[in-house]
């Protein structure tokens, strides 16, 4: 742990005055992160590891590095704490340049290592966003209200119509997403696209697609934190998305997405048969898809619902709905009684424990299981095969992540005397003794000449001063580590 730890006894937790410091006011968890400092932690995770410039690889930060990120997480969630209360950035202030509070150290490091002008600049920028992030959001007081207000999402997930098979699909990745949460315990949760797209049982180009299109730019889903490392993205689902399309991208005809007469403004399904069936391969795109995960859910919802009914309540044109309905019919899903259709008898509990009337003028084969029914479709086994190859994926990934914690680089190999000489490359931070003088001037190797614009710090690693840029070692690595940080919470 980057900081140091005080006694814990609890007698001697909340010693200090509660005048200036504002520690009364706190609820009792916020002021221990306050007076100790982050002794469990709960933000050290993702610190001391970023994002590599190619977007891809993962690199570890140095120590001190790891230590700022993680102080300004605990700067952060103070100052979201304060807000939350109502208090002021005066008392923030005070909470965080008191010489006895742990949870202070990194603005009373910035305030020793760069004065006091910038140390109060850091924490007014971290106040401000603080402020707009406590304005813009609901604070839920116990697991049952994160659980009420899920349950809120769910209904307007299901009344809302998804049209299209562009919308078919969010609704689906949605669900998920959904089933994430509630597994957490409320909107914020972690999820790779990985697990996302097993979850939902689509590929992974389209699980993009649909984040970029229809998700995020709707307001559905934000990712506060991209995930890198071992650990997935961090998403919070709104309660209250955007009602208005922000995409740049269109509606498409091809894909059924414009609004029709037919169609009506709410829908009515069951989200909870959609999220158990949607993985199956037997709901692949090239299977029954994702129009029958939406008919039998609909179905399911209510009962005995003629076409037109069916086309409102599931969001399906009536072309696509009649299509449907009759492959439903084949498998022995649904049947229909005059003009009112219903799922068959026990219909989702094996697709044919329970045999359904015949319906006259089709000739219906019943299946006996939904691997029987992809296998109708040849989409048999595509969730195993999607699932090989992301284990593969993860083997090569944490392979590459163990390479990286070893500091392996490119070698070079040459032969004298009969014998192979391992020649390991330089690192590019660090320049070779014969390059610099004792005084730490640095030497052109093609002139020899010392070079009026470089220094070299006592750690071997390479400064480069210009006169419109005279910081010392300390204030250009906390430069560094604030541009990380702003690189970070952009990406």
């Amino acid at each position: 742990m980057p900081h140091s730890t005080h006694p814990t006894n609890p007698q001697q937790r909340h010693s200090h005055p509660s005048g200036p410091s504002g520690l009364s006011h706190l609820p009792p968890v916020v002021s221990d992160l306050v007076l100790l400092g982050d002794l469990t932690g709960r933000y050290a995770a993702g610190s001391y590891s970023r994002i590599a410039s190619d977007g891809r690889a993962v690199v570890l930060r140095g120590e001190r590095q790891g230590a700022a990120e993680h102080g300004h997480r605990i700067t952060a969630a103070i100052a979201c704490h304060v807000a939350r209360i109502g208090g002021t950035f005066d008392q923030l202030t005070q909470l965080l340049l008191h010489p006895d509070h742990e949870g202070g150290r990194h603005a009373r490091s910035i305030a020793l290592r760069s004065g006091e002008s910038r140390a109060l600049h850091y924490i007014r920028r971290v106040w401000s966003r603080a402020s707009e992030a406590v304005s813009t959001s609901r604070t839920l007081g116990s697991r049952h209200e994160a659980h009420e207000v899920l349950a809120a999402l769910r209904d307007r997930i299901e009344t809302t119509p998804w049209r299209g098979e562009r919308g078919r699909t969010a609704l689906r990745v949605l669900r998920a997403h959904l089933n994430f949460a509630e597994i957490a315990g409320g909107p914020l949760h972690h999820a790779s696209e990985r697990q996302t797209a097993e979850e939902a049982g689509i590929s992974r180009t389209t699980l993009r697609a649909v984040y970029e299109n229809v998700l995020k730019p709707q307001g559905w889903l934000r990712r506060l934190r991209v995930g890198h490392s071992r650990e997935g993205s961090t998403w919070y689902l709104n309660v209250l998305p955007s009602r208005f399309r922000t995409t740049q991208y269109p509606p498409d005809p091809a894909l059924e997405e414009w609004t029709t007469p037919e169609t009506a403004t709410t829908a009515d399904i069951d989200s909870t048969v959609l999220a158990r069936l949607m993985g199956h391969d037997a709901f692949a795109h090239h299977g029954l898809g994702s129009a029958a995960l939406m008919i039998i859910s609909a179905l399911h919802q209510r009962p005995h619902q003629t076409v037109t009914e069916l086309v409102g309540s599931s969001s399906v044109s009536r072309a696509t709905t009649y299509r449907t309905l009759r492959r439903l019919a084949e498998h022995g899903l649904a049947h229909h009684t005059g003009e009112t259709w219903a799922l068959a008898p026990r219909a989702l509990e094996g697709l044919g424990s329970s045999l359904p009337a015949p319906v006259p003028g089709l000739d219906a084969v019943l299946a006996q299981g939904w691997d029987a029914v992809a296998e109708r479709h040849d989409t048999r086994g595509l969730a195993a095969q999607r699932k090989a190859l992301h284990a593969a994926q993860r083997t090569a990934y944490r392979e590459a992540l163990d390479r990286l914690a070893e500091h392996r680089s490119k070698a070079v190999v040459i032969v004298r005397d009969g014998h192979q000489v391992l020649i390991p490359a330089p690192r590019p931070d660090e320049i070779p003794p014969a390059w610099h003088t004792s005084d730490g001037r640095v030497l052109d190797p093609a002139t020899g000449r010392a070079a009026p614009d470089w220094r070299v710090a006592t750690d071997g690693h390479l400064i480069l001063i210009t006169p419109t840029d005279q910081r010392s070692y300390d204030e250009l690595a906390a430069a560094h580590t604030e541009a990380l940080r702003e690189w970070n919470s952009a990406a």
